[in-house]
């Protein structure tokens, strides 16, 4: 009786441990599916705003808490480096926080923070203002930066001539202030190389989504770095922002 007694325990012990061991395992894997999907959509939203490949990736907190909240935090994006929109060779690491997913009529909710650290490499530099601003894209042959100074010089070959622009914050985005224009050795009014630029540097960064707006830049020995942020954004509706849709 006692050894048919210590059977009946084990059995029980063994069923309760597989009945465990397979909650488990269910739960493992739907956290894993849910952040695999939430991947997914995240990515397919920067996507379409940055017009580049991204990866995604949420923090160690349980993604299926979180999604019960309808309230994510510590989400990591960063983008490929091929382009940000029309700037060839820049690259986006975004961190996103406090994101609340209680929406309302006008909106989806709202990002709490957004912090993006930019670079934009001076060969980037040079196939962008090449192919994108008129009358400057045709002198530049080489891109050269000057960190002290706060400075790029774009140069054509044979000492054609240059452009040198002092990149700085204006208007919430990113300007391009040209201080010198060159042709041939001699100086010359750079009106001209200005207004197109303007034009430039108005696509360039401006108008993001979610009030994201440049913060400062820096020249370096490879090109320039910028922080662009947001503080306590809606998100826009599938309406206003067909990027948005699938949030």
């Amino acid at each position: 009786m006692k050894t048919k007694r210590r059977l009946d325990a084990v059995s029980v012990t063994l069923v309760l441990v597989i009945v465990v061991a397979l909650l488990c395992a269910g739960l493992v894997g739907a956290e894993l599916y849910a952040r695999h999907r939430a991947d997914d959509v995240v990515a397919a939203a920067t996507e379409c705003v940055v017009q580049d490949k991204v990866s995604v990736s949420f923090g160690p907190s349980p993604f299926l808490l979180q999604h019960l909240r309808g309230h994510y935090g510590d989400i990591k994006i960063h983008t490929a480096g091929n382009q940000l929109r029309s700037a060839k060779g820049m690259k986006a690491d975004i961190n996103v926080d406090n994101v609340d997913l209680h929406g309302s009529a006008n909106s989806k909710g709202t990002i709490g923070a957004l912090d993006a650290g930019v670079t934009w490499t001076s060969e980037g530099i040079k196939e962008t203002v090449q192919h994108a601003v008129p009358f400057v894209g045709g002198l530049v042959n080489t891109v050269t930066t000057n960190p002290s100074a706060g400075t790029v010089e774009l140069s054509g070959a044979l000492g054609l001539g240059s452009v040198t622009v002092k990149p700085q914050v204006a208007d919430n985005g990113l300007a391009l202030q040209v201080t010198k224009v060159t042709a041939m050795g001699a100086p010359i009014p750079h009106e001209t190389a200005q207004s197109a630029l303007d034009i430039f540097a108005s696509t360039l960064t401006k108008d993001f989504p979610l009030g994201i707006h440049a913060d400062s830049v820096q020249v370096t020995d490879d090109g320039v770095v910028a922080h662009f942020s947001t503080r306590n954004a809606p998100i826009p509706s599938a309406q206003d922002d067909p990027c948005f849709a699938k949030l």
